[in-house]
């Protein structure tokens, strides 16, 4: 999953400290109050003091307090000013817009702007795909939520959910050159965010729906797919689905198990848990059976929840009835997009042989990998401090640059497909093992693997409007020729 758990805090504490205070009695004071000093830098000397810049680390908020408290407490220490780097850093916005051709004279203004931009214009009304060579529309996307389901954060509204969007928008850009931009609609009415999202549309090559409540968000971008041209990807859902199938791909390599013959079981069948149910079936396996907290979704019975009575008409094909514990017998993968504390040691040992779990939940994942590790052979999660995360970074860049690339319509099955292999690929035969079954998302070839997949995928499968680019992302990147 995107987000993770497990980071330590820093502060910035701006410390005006008196002619003849020791800096040793502060920094025994931060020791004390559970800080851990990083850095430290002297920012102005006077003749009656010296002001420093201290950098500590803190496991929490309240450890935090208790460092400035400690130092409040302190003879001739005054804290000037005290932050969080993590603040710091989101200070102002962390996105914003550049000059992509420069405006030094009136020639140059009368090119981007009036009049020759009118023959710019008038060539787009003539044919409105020229908008993908002639506007920004060729190489951006829109990171579109209404803030209604922010992971690990829940329903916090659009203006709470804007850091989250910045963030996604600044990976687009990093790890794949692609121009992204939040768009947080402050409403969640199914009907109005689809109308929004088809007004704002012509500007961009792609949507990227993100944090939208299910079951909502299926509709969302079901009907944004049938009524644009563009695609249409909801990243909770497909992200989440591609990574984990990447996962998988790999794990079954060690195991030495086939995707027909697996038992699989999953556990939550919200958005995520149903794009990696559809991504498994569409993969060759046979048998699912999903679970809530009501216990097994089974086929015959009728839920008002219309994405629960997909899932009872296309999965558990034995006709399995009870708990998470009756399904989970005999599985060989279980995988998680619920809550923390579902699965259990009991649990695992009533799986098959060699059993894969991936225990995605965010923060906490359904069990701890040091209390599975006895019983599995094959653990992921979605957090970076343990290994093999499952973390949509590896697919939506490159996804979405492969897209662009070939001005696809959509980005279809047989496109998730391609880039869940590509990814799997990325990590070679000779160094996969139990901890290394996906790449690390900062692993250079990753994206390119997934947009050259990507690519090739849509062009076969007829939603390409041009040709792939023969060149490279690097090379893309360096002469700027997208």
């Amino acid at each position: 999953m995107a987000h993770s758990g497990g980071n330590e805090l820093r502060l910035v504490l701006r410390l005006r400290i008196a002619r003849g205070v020791r800096f040793s009695d502060a920094y025994t004071a931060m020791s004390e109050a559970g800080g851990d000093i990083v850095a430290m830098d002297v920012h102005h000397v006077a003749k009656e003091y010296t002001v420093r810049d201290v950098t500590v680390s803190v496991r929490s908020d309240e450890d935090g307090q208790r460092v400035i408290q400690a130092l409040r407490d302190l003879d001739g220490i005054e804290i000037v000013h005290a932050s969080d780097r993590t603040f710091l850093v989101h200070l102002g916005g962390k996105i914003g817009t550049h000059l992509k051709v420069p405006v030094k004279n009136r020639d140059d203004l009368s090119m981007v702007y009036t009049p020759g931009v009118a023959r710019v214009c008038q060539a787009i009304h003539q044919d409105p795909s020229k908008a993908f060579q002639l506007t920004i529309k060729r190489n951006t996307i829109a990171v579109v939520t209404d803030g209604s389901a922010v992971l690990g954060l829940g329903n916090i509204g659009p203006r709470a959910a804007l850091p989250v969007m910045e963030g996604k928008a600044m990976l687009f850009k990093q790890f794949a050159d692609v121009d992204a931009f939040p768009i947080c609609l402050d409403t969640q009415d199914t009907e109005e965010i689809i109308r929004m999202v088809k007004g704002i549309a012509p500007v961009f090559g792609g949507i990227n729906l993100e944090d939208i409540s299910s079951p909502r968000c299926f509709e969302i971008e079901e009907r944004l797919r049938q009524e644009l041209d563009i695609p249409v990807f909801h990243d909770d859902q497909h992200g989440t689905a591609v990574v984990m199938l990447a996962g998988l791909l790999n794990a079954l390599k060690i195991v030495g198990k086939r995707m027909a013959d697996l038992h699989v079981v999953m556990s939550g069948v919200g958005a995520a848990g149903v794009a990696c149910t559809k991504i498994l079936l569409a993969s060759g396996v046979c048998d699912v059976i999903g679970c809530d907290r009501s216990g097994i979704i089974e086929p015959g019975h009728t839920y008002d929840n219309p994405i629960k009575q997909w899932y009872a008409e296309n999965t558990n094909r034995r006709g399995m009835s009870g708990t998470l514990a009756d399904a989970i017998r005999g599985a060989d993968v279980f995988i998680g997009v619920s809550g923390p504390g579902v699965l259990t040691v009991d649990h695992l040992k009533t799986m098959a042989e060699n059993p894969i779990v991936f225990a995605m939940a965010n923060p906490i994942p359904e069990i701890l990998p040091e209390e599975a590790e006895p019983y599995v052979r094959v653990m992921a999660t979605g957090r970076s401090d343990y290994p093999n995360q499952i973390n949509n970074v590896l697919c939506f860049p490159g996804i979405f640059r492969g897209a662009l690339d070939v001005r696809a319509r959509e980005i279809n099955e047989e496109m998730k497909l391609a880039a869940a292999r590509a990814i799997a690929a990325c990590v070679p035969e000779e160094q996969l093992n139990e901890q290394y079954i996906i790449p690390s998302v900062f692993n250079p070839h990753v994206v390119e693997s997934v947009r050259k997949a990507v690519a090739e995928a849509a062009v076969q499968t007829g939603v390409a409007r041009r040709d792939p680019p023969v060149d490279s992302l690097e090379a893309a990147s360096v002469h700027g020729n997208r």
